[in-house]
Order: structure tokens, then C-alpha cells, then sequence
């Protein structure tokens, strides 16, 4: 089976990629202004974070918080009450480069891990505030209606840090509940999400 079709022989000629359009659904689009949080929450707003989809994908574009001190971009989710507080565990590692190449760096990042913890979670450590600066990334979230396993997630940011630098930040970890998650929520850890976009998608799996 042809997985491309085209007019000829040349990539911007290509007119469609099947099965493209129908694995990739943007679900919701939440769009900050000063915000203290964006939480996504199943049922609401037509918010859909259950068993339509195997997959769930949050995009970060253009997350920025609302002074120039370095803040944590943070997340956490809900497993059946009110609050985000699901017991988590997870690992990170961490990247960076400085803009003037005064210093690189690749290591674990032993402070940025959760060991049967219901506090929010880490996705970045200090994204710069300065006016041109933002944060970008994504989290995939995995099967999160399920009953019978835990939900793992993974995390992949990249932000300026204030030196400045290229920082990026990874984290892959689980919610250790088998209860179902229905709602994930996003913030800094002390500061209002000044602006940005964070869009959601739900993934099939064939």
C-alpha cells in the first residue's frame, strides 16, 4: 500500500498522506492571558480525555511566564476528584548550551524527580521571562481511562534560560493509580502563565 500519493516525483507536489488526518485530532486549544493555570478537564468545554482515544498529546507553544525571574513550568493530574494531586513517579534528564557557548551540560537531573509524589510535576526549571522569550514542548499521556494499568507519560520542553541559553528538559514517569485520569492541568510554580497556547490532541493507534 502506497504510503504518500503524489503528482510527480517532487516532496511539494505531494497531495495527500492517508490516514494522516484521522490519527492526529485536535481536541482543544486553550490560549493564556495571565492565567494561574490551563487544565484540561474531561466532559468540560468539550474536553474529551478518555477511552475515545489510546493516546493524548499536549503541545506547549509560546508559554510565558509573567516576570523575568526563572520559573518551573509545572503539571499534574486528577484521578477521579477535585484536585490534581495523583501520586506520581518519574525521572528526568537535562540538557543545556549558553548563548555565548561559555557552557554546555548533559546529566541527570536527581532534583527534578517524583518518587510517589503528589506534588506537581517539573517539565522545565527556570524558563526566562525576558520579552522574546518563551517555552515549547509536548506530553504525551498514555491511555489514561485505563483501569487495570498505571499511565505513563512523557515530557519534552525547551526553553531560554536566563544566562541566556538553549535549556531543554525531559521527563518520563507514571500516575501510580488505576483509577482513570481525567484531567491534566499546567502552570508555573510561582508566577501567572503570562501567555501562550497549549492545544490538544487525541492519538489513534492504527
Amino acid at each position: 500500500m502506497s504510503i504518500v500519493s503524489y503528482n510527480n516525483r517532487s516532496i511539494k507536489d505531494i497531495t495527500a498522506i492517508p490516514g494522516a488526518a484521522k490519527s492526529l485530532t485536535l481536541i482543544k486549544t486553550l490560549t493564556a492571558d495571565e492565567d494561574g493555570t490551563l487544565s484540561f478537564v474531561n466532559g468540560t468545554s468539550d474536553v474529551v480525555l478518555d477511552d475515545t482515544y489510546p493516546i493524548y498529546l499536549f503541545k506547549f507553544i509560546g508559554i510565558h511566564p509573567a516576570d523575568d525571574n526563572g520559573r518551573f513550568f509545572q503539571v499534574n493530574f486528577r484521578d477521579g476528584g477535585s484536585a490534581y494531586d495523583a501520586t506520581k513517579t518519574t525521572s528526568t534528564f537535562r540538557t543545556t548550551h549558553n548563548e555565548d557557548d561559555s557552557g554546555t551540560s548533559l546529566a541527570y537531573q536527581a532534583n527534578g524527580d517524583l518518587a510517589q509524589s503528589t506534588n506537581f510535576q517539573n517539565l522545565h526549571f527556570n524558563v526566562d521571562g525576558d520579552n522574546d522569550s518563551c517555552l515549547a514542548g509536548k506530553l504525551h499521556l498514555y491511555n489514561p481511562s485505563s483501569t487495570t494499568f498505571v499511565k505513563h507519560f512523557i515530557s519534552d520542553c525547551v526553553a531560554v534560560l536566563p544566562n541566556p541559553g538553549a535549556d531543554t528538559f525531559h521527563v518520563a514517569g507514571y500516575c501510580n493509580t488505576t483509577t482513570a485520569i481525567d484531567g491534566v492541568q499546567f502552570k508555573f510554580d510561582s508566577d501567572n502563565i503570562d501567555a501562550g497556547t497549549i492545544k490538544l490532541y487525541g492519538i489513534k493507534d492504527s
